[in-house]
């Protein structure tokens, strides 16, 4: 009887650490990095020298990640609008509005995102960005309208923002081996 009790334990045993392999391998757990918009100068009316296309263009943004806006309350806001209200500079049906910063938006889907800040968006105070799943296409999306370019502005990518931590593959990586590994243990013991 004990015999039969062992082998159905370990029956069970194998039947949840294949279960544990196979739902860690197509469940993806995935945090994103966090961007600040426009690094040290923030979320602020462009001074000529700064350009958030020029920013957006810097940067490849996936689903899961984050970007903070970091402004004074009452002098800026963060508002997501639809392309025509990007265009247009108009905030009368905004997506989300923030207007306490510093403000966090996630981006939770592919595609578009466009973000103005209703005071000063006339003025160049607008973000245009791309939201792809993988991370491998350009992120900065055309935007008329926008903050003139930078003279002399360099092409290639600086290094990634301060405190912004990418954990996608670690994540993953550690679900996959830690549950399993966890599981094994705890039976083996």
């Amino acid at each position: 009887m004990e015999i039969m009790a062992t082998k159905f334990g370990l029956s069970c045993a194998k039947l949840l650490l294949l279960v544990c392999l196979v739902f860690g391998c197509v469940v993806k757990v995935s945090v994103g990095r966090t961007y600040t918009v426009g690094d040290s100068f923030g979320w602020q009316t462009p001074n000529g020298v700064v350009t958030f296309s020029n920013w957006a263009d810097q940067h490849t943004f996936v689903v899961g990640d984050i970007l903070e806006f970091n402004f004074n309350s009452g002098v800026h806001t963060a508002t997501r609008v639809n392309k025509n209200a990007f265009d247009s500079c108009n905030a009368a049906n905004p997506i989300d509005d923030k207007t306490d910063g510093p403000a966090k938006f996630t981006l939770d889907a592919t595609g578009d995102y466009y973000f103005i800040c209703t005071i000063h968006c006339n003025q160049g105070q607008k973000l245009a960005i791309n939201v792809t799943s993988t991370g491998q296409s350009p992120s900065g999306s055309p935007s008329p309208g926008s903050s003139p370019v930078t003279p002399g502005s360099e092409s290639s990518s600086p290094p990634p923002p301060l405190g912004s931590v990418s954990t996608r593959v670690v994540a993953t990586a550690s679900f996959v081996i830690l549950v399993p590994s966890i599981v094994i243990s705890v039976l083996l013991s």
